[in-house]
């Protein structure tokens, strides 16, 4: 007899059709049969070991988080309920360039210090891996959610070339693609960059080119944090789009926003953009999150030329008075490439949270309140706290635009990504919140997207783009990542104020046919694994 069968369940399949009452029944860990109106046909109804009851619920497939800052979070909180509540069953780690493998033992230290802000110093972290596959065989060992891996391009970087701005000689570009090669041989499903941050940023397009060919042919595809999501937005796009059509690699566009005031209603001219490139045969998806702020950390906002040398090359150009006014200039005046060619209104630069718990009391606060409050300049202000926190501290950016983020939704090959940093006080809401939010505010109150439209955004179209052959769909064979939500109460219920409260509305998950939520708490189940590039 099958371990469960989920009665009278609304199915949502995760395809964009309409929903149909089903049982569904689940055995090591797959859906292994469907039973379409079992009750009103009269039919034998499908038995198992233990029935679930799932009236007046929704089941779909597991909700795919498309750009998650989890790297270490699964390995540091085995309870993980921030993405398990959600119902996320599988998240996509290794984001924006900057990630743990493949290092060498002075890299590592450097991106540990370099992505603080993202993912805690990892003091509680025994790192005894080194590449991708060492990597991902740690995540084997059992953690709450699924994970996939992209190869991050700046960590590569670093470790070829180091943290200089300079081009790749070739023996170093030849390095770099054997070590993007090695981690798609491992399982990594593609590679990210982060274009804003050092030291990714100091490559130029042929050398991200050779890199996407390396990871074309693999079958992988291309997650840039692209140049600009400001002043030269359109312009970033336009050039992920045509590097990436040169190397025939497939482009995920992550964190596809259309911020600051420069881009304000000009969501139509990049859905126009994306609509041309896809008629002429490009391969592209996109994720959002769907709120207006964004978060980053603070020394991402500094001048590229500024980062150069790495975190504590950093440290020294700040504590020298002439080069921080140097920082200052760009930052206020001319506007940096960190702050993506807009000066710095200060006022929308709020403080997530700290690495040293000492400096709470700038948490909660812009930059622009912590200045008039003490007294002093924001830039003071500012580079006063990188000093103290030693570069640690994050931010949330109140820069974005409601009709943007609408717009983008829509799209056809829109995903959803969280960019939860999981990490400060006062992390962004979206990392507790973004799948309810989708669901419960887009879906329920605002029917930007209907329930079967919103569904498959975050499930099937994703699951497509990590070309897994059998997640994404509520379908016989495919595995049992599953998710049970109440259409009627689903919600978000982080908020900027108090952004680690649990969703409402989500009493089941199942990963691998185990449930991980269960009555709307979490068990005690680890059966997340990494999942891992599927050659063709």
């Amino acid at each position: 007899m099958e371990e469960l069968v989920i009665r009278d369940a609304d199915v949502v399949d995760g395809s964009g059709a309409d929903g149909y009452r089903a049982d569904v029944v689940v055995d090591g860990g797959r859906i292994v049969s469907i039973v379409k109106e079992a009750a009103a046909a009269g039919c034998q109804r499908p038995k198992a070991r233990r029935e679930l009851d799932a009236e007046g619920l929704v089941l779909s497939p597991g909700f795919i988080d498309m750009h998650a800052h989890s790297d270490l979070a699964l390995l540091r909180d085995p309870d993980h309920s921030a993405k398990a509540a959600q119902g996320v069953t599988l998240e996509v780690i290794g984001q924006d360039g900057l990630s743990y493998a493949p290092v060498d033992d002075r890299t590592l230290g450097e991106v540990r210090r370099a992505i603080a802000g993202w993912n805690g110093p990892g003091d509680d972290i025994d790192f005894d891996w080194r590449s991708v596959g060492e990597y991902l065989d740690r995540l084997d060992r059992g953690i709450a959610v699924n994970a996939a891996y992209l190869i991050p391009q700046g960590t590569v970087r670093a470790l070829a070339v180091g943290w200089d701005d300079r081009e790749a000689t070739e023996g170093e570009l030849e390095h770099m693609r054997r070590l993007v090669a090695e981690g798609l041989e491992q399982g990594a499903v593609g590679m990210s960059s982060g274009l804003t941050y050092t030291p990714g940023m100091y490559a130029k397009d042929a050398e991200l080119t050779e890199l996407c060919r390396v990871v074309a042919s693999y079958d992988g595809y291309y997650c840039p944090h692209h140049r600009s999501y400001g002043a030269g937005a359109l312009q970033a796009y336009q050039e992920m789009v045509q590097l990436t059509r040169e190397a025939d690699c497939p482009l995920h566009l992550a964190h596809a926003t259309m911020n600051f005031g420069v881009n304000k209603g000009k969501a139509p001219e990049l859905l126009a953009l994306l609509d041309g490139a896809l008629a002429d045969g490009a391969d592209i998806t996109l994720d959002t999150y769907p709120y207006t702020p964004g978060c980053t950390t603070l020394v991402a906002m500094l001048p590229s030329w500024a980062s150069e040398g790495g975190p504590e090359q950093i440290m020294k150009r700040l504590s020298d008075d002439d080069t921080a006014e140097r920082i200052r200039h760009h930052v206020e005046e001319t506007g940096s490439d960190g702050c993506h060619g807009v000066p710095m209104e200060w006022d929308t630069i709020e403080i997530s949270g700290t690495g040293d718990p000492a400096l709470g009391e700038y948490v909660g606060r812009t930059v622009a309140e912590s200045a008039a409050l003490r007294g002093e300049t924001p830039w003071t202000v500012a580079r006063n706290l990188l000093l103290a926190d030693r570069l640690a501290p994050t931010i949330l950016q109140h820069v974005g635009h409601e009709e943007n983020v609408r717009a983008i939704m829509r799209h056809r090959v829109h995903t959803g990504g969280s960019d939860g940093i999981l990490q400060g006080t006062k992390p962004h809401p979206r990392a507790y919140g973004t799948f309810p939010h989708y669901l419960g505010h887009y879906v329920r109150e605002l029917g930007v997207l209907s329930l079967e439209e919103c569904v498959a955004h975050l499930t099937s179209r994703a699951a497509a783009r990590l070309r897994l052959p059998d997640r994404g769909l509520v379908r016989e064979g495919y595995r049992a990542d599953l998710v049970l939500f109440d259409p009627a109460t689903v919600a978000a219920g982080s908020t900027y104020e108090d952004p680690r409260v649990l969703p409402t509305g989500i009493p089941y998950v199942l990963v691998d046919g185990r449930f991980v939520m269960e009555d709307g708490r979490r068990t005690d189940v680890l059966a997340g694994r990494s999942v891992r590039r599927v050659p063709r």
